[in-house]
């Protein structure tokens, strides 16, 4: 008969036993398939196992979303405590202090004896070091600096001096005050590292200059009972670190310079280079401290590194009231100087009030 072949044994599904045989052989036709039916058996086969895997993914994610949503609970359950309506302001800087800017004594603070690296803020002592000098003898300021390729190719925030180009010392000092140039830190420490040195007794042979003159800010750190504070280089852009209270007694001695004072309260300044061809060009730099944009604040230096976050050394007044104010690790540029006027207006009222009272 058509369409029927030998029979074949086969093993029979336990849904479908034969009812007159009882076990788990029976018999049927052989029975011929069309000749695509292979490959869309395996097709089947394939998409089966797909949906199947899908299925599994679907079921994971379920599950994860599930501790997720658990775990956020926990969370929601383990809340700080409300934010108190007494104190100082929130802020993000990881320390931050405030002195009296007249006696340099300590008003307030948070984590303010913690070492923190200080970025360019470094450069308010690069700068008193050579304003010293030329407290000493004025002609200081009318020398001359040859530009060194080293000092050139300083990485980080830039005078923008090329190499074997001469500038004044006067210039580059806001060259390394305004735009917070490494160039002009190195520059400054090659040209009076050996002379300091000499001053201080501890000239040696082929010595770095620009070691001599970090051993130098080293050792006033610590005659100012800067303890937490050491220098690396004359930059920051390093690991330079100091504390929020170190950098108040620095700021609050610096600040007694009047032309410190001036250089570190001036927005803008332009001068001339002398390029190593003798042509004369002119530059000029712009401060990055963004509180002299604002009546009563007047420096003093600002710093930022990936290590160091952003950092302020500043001094405001408000009346008859003058405050140093330092801010360490504040969490973004424009952040600084948000922590540091609300650490000001903070300040001010405390002060207001306590002389009512």
């Amino acid at each position: 008969m058509r369409g029927l072949g030998r029979y074949q044994p086969r093993m029979q599904n336990p849904c479908h036993r034969d009812p007159c045989h009882r076990g788990m052989i029976a018999w049927a036709p052989k029975v011929s398939l069309p000749p695509n039916s292979a490959t869309m058996m395996r097709k089947n086969m394939h998409f089966t196992a797909t949906r199947r895997q899908a299925l599994r993914v679907v079921c994971l994610g379920a599950a994860v979303a599930l501790l997720a949503t658990a775990a956020w609970g926990q969370q929601v359950g383990d809340r700080r405590p409300a934010d108190s309506l007494d104190g100082p302001p929130i802020v993000t800087a990881k320390a931050w202090a405030i002195a009296d800017a007249r006696t340099g004594e300590l008003l307030w603070g948070d984590q303010q004896a913690t070492p923190l690296q200080m970025a360019s803020t470094t450069k308010i002592m690069t700068a008193w070091i050579v304003f010293e000098l030329a407290a000493e003898n004025p002609s200081v300021l009318e020398e001359v600096v040859v530009m060194s390729p080293r000092a050139d190719t300083t990485g980080g925030t830039s005078a923008a001096v090329g190499a074997g180009e001469r500038i004044a010392v006067a210039d580059l000092l806001f060259g390394l005050l305004l735009p917070s140039g490494n160039d002009a830190a190195v520059a400054l420490a090659e040209h009076f590292g050996e002379r300091l040195a000499a001053e201080s007794g501890s000239a040696a042979e082929k010595v770095d200059p620009l070691e001599q003159f970090t051993a130098e800010m080293n050792r006033r750190a610590a005659d100012l009972g800067m303890n937490e504070t050491h220098y690396f280089d004359p930059h920051g852009n390093s690991k330079n670190r100091s504390s929020a209270r170190d950098l108040l007694r620095l700021a609050s001695t610096a600040m007694q310079s009047a032309t410190f004072s001036r250089y570190v309260n001036t927005r803008r300044h332009e001068c001339q280079v002398t390029t190593d061809d003798g042509q004369k060009r002119t530059i000029a730099w712009a401060n990055t401290n963004k509180l002299l944009e604002i009546e009563g604040f007047d420096g003093i230096k600002t710093g930022r590194t990936g290590g160091a976050g952003s950092c302020l050394v500043s001094r405001g007044r408000r009346g008859d009231d003058q405050l140093l104010v330092v801010v360490l690790g504040s969490t973004s540029a424009d952040g600084r100087f948000v922590d540091s006027r609300n650490l000001y207006r903070w300040a001010w009222r405390e002060r207001e009030s306590k002389r009512k009272n």
